[in-house]
């Protein structure tokens, strides 16, 4: 059975249109509180959000849709999609929701679901709730509809916890750190933290307005944090996305630091210490083949899974690893949290550069990268990589690829883009098998 609604990150889309209407959104609630009515205590369902202007109204219909079935809501207002996981479970709620599209332009709206243990749900899960969605919601009798309130203290229970991931005998003084918060849900909540851990704070992208949550800000446009890091001689820079479970960092130069580099440099770390388990960490098809290689010079291995941080977080729960994420940025760090946390996972970071008292530039460049290429190709509908024409260009660069290199052509989860990757030790074959490929699907 497909999936109608959910992705590879829940369900996402352009704001007023299906499937992220408000309509749709109360039958979500409708749908995962009665999926998760389960014995007679009274149920509670947590709801974040970012900062995006239709998070209002997906917040009122998705507290319409719960308290209507008999679940009792928390709002925690904007926080950080790592935040709803861990207070998911700290407030023994029956599961969480964060409303956010991430990365994604203010337009666009999303829904994340999480158990009651803080992870994001399977997908027999959403299937389940999808469902329960195409049938007539069982309405409570109007003495057990549900309650909602606001808490006032989820910020600080947040900033407590990610401090407390933090080593106990470090601090931050004497750096001096930017944090861009792309006008997202940790706009508050980051610096904050890093300011009572000790640092100089310089914060970016902490003014918003509804309409401006990764606009020029954040992981995709990092042009600002960069020029700021280098200008103000700080140390390091951070920026968060849209819902701050992903993170990329600046160097001292203002260069850009990818997940790969962030992933080895954890990786390595937690093997000198001990503390690594599984034999190696867990990370997607599309990162690096120099980091793969790297983790092996070292006696490790890395397993690969289809991209989306929730198929690695399931590896690494079967393998019994503690470190995984992907090239994006999203670091999960199980030890600490159930999904991804750029805020967490820019303090082990940070940890490091104080334990080491190395420059960023030189701690955060572990390996290599093997020469490598992604590009978009958008598409209006149809399955082009279903299409014969497609496939023949597609069967002669790997077959030119030969054991050179590696070859990953998807269809995103989360829009209309056809993505295009290929790495090989030789620059000049990888853009020009990439570039053959994406005409082809422009073409189809």
């Amino acid at each position: 059975m497909g999936r109608k609604y959910f992705g590879t990150d829940g369900i996402r889309g352009r704001t007023n249109v299906s499937p992220m209407t408000a309509d749709i959104a109360m039958k979500v609630g409708q749908a995962a509180g009665a999926y998760f009515l389960r014995g007679d205590h009274r149920h509670r369902v947590v709801i974040g959000k970012d900062t995006r202007l239709s998070g209002y109204m997906m917040e009122s219909a998705m507290v319409a849709g719960f308290t209507s079935v008999g679940m009792d809501v928390v709002l925690l207002g904007p926080m950080p999609t790592p935040a709803v996981a861990m207070l998911t479970k700290e407030l023994r709620a029956d599961l969480g929701v964060m409303i956010s599209a991430s990365h994604n332009p203010f337009a666009d709206n999303g829904i994340k679901l999480f158990g009651p243990d803080g992870y994001k749900l399977s997908d027999k899960a959403e299937l389940e709730i999808e469902r329960l969605m195409e049938k007539e919601a069982t309405l409570i009798d109007a003495p057990n509809i549900g309650r909602a309130k606001r808490i006032d203290d989820a910020r600080g229970r947040y900033i407590h916890f990610a401090k407390s991931t933090f080593p106990d005998d470090l601090r931050l003084d004497g750096l001096k750190v930017v944090v861009d918060c792309a006008n997202g849900a940790a706009y508050q909540v980051a610096p904050d933290a890093l300011w009572e851990l000790g640092a100089e704070v310089i914060a970016l992208g902490t003014s918003p307005n509804g309409l401006n949550i990764n606009d020029g800000c954040g992981p995709a446009s990092p042009d600002v944090l960069c020029e700021t890091v280098v200008a103000a001689g700080a140390d390091l820079g951070l920026a968060l996305d849209g819902d701050a479970d992903r993170l990329i960092v600046v160097d001292e130069r203002g260069q850009k630091v990818d997940g790969d580099q962030l992933m080895a440099l954890i990786a390595l770390s937690q093997q000198q210490r001990g503390a690594l388990r599984g034999g190696g960490i867990v990370a997607t098809v599309m990162s690096n083949l120099g980091l793969e290689r790297k983790l092996g010079e070292h006696g490790l291995d890395m397993h690969r899974t289809a991209v989306g941080d929730r198929y690695v977080l399931e590896a690494m729960r079967d393998m019994g690893r503690n470190v995984g994420g992907e090239q994006s940025g999203h670091i999960i760090l199980s030890d600490h949290a159930t999904t991804g946390d750029g805020l967490v996972a820019g303090l082990q970071i940070l940890a490091a550069i104080v334990e080491q008292g190395r420059p960023a530039s030189e701690l955060l460049h572990v390996f290599e990268p093997v020469p490598q290429l992604l590009k978009n190709v958008r598409f209006n509908g149809g399955a082009p990589l279903d299409q014969d024409s497609v496939k023949s260009v597609i069967a002669g660069a790997e077959s030119e690829l030969g054991g050179r290199g590696r070859l990953v052509i998807r269809k995103s989860g989360t829009e209309p883009l056809i993505r295009v990757m290929a790495e090989g030790d030789d620059p000049a074959m990888v853009e020009r098998l990439v570039d053959r490929i994406c005409e082809a699907v422009a073409a189809a």
